[in-house]
């Protein structure tokens, strides 16, 4: 160990007289010192705030200057993690060392180092401009879809062409692709992007023929460097919108334009979407997002609290962390009521506030809501009936029960509305899916044995959970 402190000392004393090989030596440390935090952090914790730590300088013998990514990370890094860092280069070096943190404006040295333009906010297209891969919390749940996304935005056009990104409501996919564009405009100021999801992309179609102004709108999507959509999962049922779409994709893809694409499900599990959409988005890399687990749920409730400039407690984070588990939007949610209690009310940040905070966004994430395709797999099962029958047209007596039990159900358990729910039974209008619910209520009124069976279904739909 004294062999290779001496060499890491007279390394950095060559450093002044510009020999390249001292950064290694510091390097060797450094590396070596983040495996030890790795080993004694959870990986969130080290993938967000250590991983990308760089080594500046080692002076007097026993200062170390560290370069963090930007200011807000510093301040956690040094008030949260310095003394495991310390530890870590202590066990490494087999002496205690001093550390400075910097970032990289301060970090001295900037010659040779290309220089990016700096991000002109009204040059890009429309998004959260906030959103960025610096502040999206990594995961095991999304960390496959985090490397893919930085794959696309570091070489657009690549190998993942198109992109699409999919999973539940509230988990980071609009962060993804927002993170994309706003790293593409960076390295590529010159680049037409298109940010847009997919209800403004069929207003848009709307309005164009009504306006005969369909080429400026064809104009507008297909002469784009790259293309970000989101939600696509409303493409379903959207004839005209979907054929528009998929000649706008022909059009990107053919010309080697970059295609990101976002749903909440992935291509092959949305309704109503034509087979020739569908593989096409099956051409790329699909790749997906879930809700984040124990440790991922921690570093974003940090993140978010100090984003606000609030310090909550381990006990109080582990215990926010351990009850809200349903998505990234109610973890934000709750940090935000708690913030609201502490400004207006001047609540402590104890267990107490915590759990006015939280106790609705529990309710919410313990409620079970199930997909309208289980439930129409149960039905289909207590009938005897293919779900194809319960779907489609035919008129026998079992089949007839069975739709219009099903649209309840759908109904009363699910966000659904009557058109989407029409568009599960062969794009029935909505005003046929009112009155088969109408149909299910008189009669469970009039009849208890029919009332038994319904709630009979509902009680066992909810108990698959």
């Amino acid at each position: 160990m004294w062999y290779f402190c001496a060499l890491l000392k007279g390394a950095i004393f060559n450093r002044k007289w510009g020999v390249s090989r001292s950064m290694d030596s510091i390097n060797d440390v450094l590396n070596a010192a983040k495996q030890y935090c790795r080993e004694h952090t959870s990986e969130a914790t080290y993938q967000y705030y250590i991983s990308d730590i760089k080594a500046v300088s080692f002076e007097n013998s026993n200062t170390i200057t560290l370069e963090i990514r930007n200011a807000f990370i510093l301040s956690i890094v040094s008030d949260r993690y310095a003394t495991t860092l310390k530890d870590a280069f202590k066990s490494v070096l087999g002496f205690d060392v001093d550390l400075k943190f910097v970032t990289p404006k301060e970090g001295g040295d900037e010659e040779g180092k290309e220089k990016k333009p700096k991000l002109d906010e009204k040059s890009l297209p429309s998004g959260r401009y906030d959103f960025t891969f610096e502040n999206f919390i990594k995961g095991p749940s999304n960390q496959f879809a985090y490397a893919a996304a930085q794959a696309v935005a570091a070489n657009p056009s690549g190998a993942y062409n198109p992109l699409f990104i999919y999973g539940p409501s509230g988990l980071g996919k609009t962060h993804l692709l927002n993170a994309i564009q706003v790293e593409i405009k960076k390295n590529h100021p010159d680049f037409n992007i298109v940010y847009v999801d997919c209800e403004m992309f069929t207003n848009e179609i709307i309005t164009a023929v009504k306006t005969a102004t369909t080429e400026q709108f064809r104009d507008k999507y297909r002469k784009a460097d790259v293309l970000l959509i989101d939600d696509i999962q409303f493409l379903a049922g959207k004839e005209s919108t979907q054929e528009e779409f998929f000649h706008t994709f022909n059009t990107l893809h053919n010309d080697g334009r970059q295609i990101v694409i976002a749903s909440d499900r992935p291509a092959k599990e949305i309704k109503s979407l034509e087979e020739r959409l569908r593989t096409r988005f099956e051409w790329g890399l699909l790749v997906d997002v879930a809700p984040p687990d124990f440790e991922t749920r921690l570093a974003i409730i940090k993140n978010k609290a100090a984003l606000l400039g609030m310090e909550l407690p381990d006990k109080i984070s582990a215990y926010i962390a351990e009850n809200v588990t349903a998505n990234v939007r109610q973890i934000e949610g709750t940090i935000n009521k708690i913030m609201a209690l502490k400004d207006l009310l001047g609540s402590d940040t104890d267990e107490e506030t915590v759990t006015r905070a939280i106790q609705d966004m529990i309710k919410r994430s313990n409620e079970y809501i199930p997909t309208p395709e289980a439930i129409l797999e149960y039905i289909s099962k207590y009938y005897g009936l293919e779900e194809s029958v319960i779907r489609g047209q035919q008129r026998i007596r079992d089949a007839v029960t069975a739709r219009q039990i099903a649209m309840y159900l759908i109904r009363s358990m699910t966000n659904l509305s009557l058109d989407d729910i029409g568009k599960q039974f062969d794009n029935r209008d909505h005003s046929t899916v009112l009155y088969s619910i109408k149909q299910v209520e008189t009669k469970m009124k009039k009849n208890s044995s029919f009332a038994e069976t319904v709630k009979e279904i509902k009680t066992n739909i909810n108990s698959k959970r």
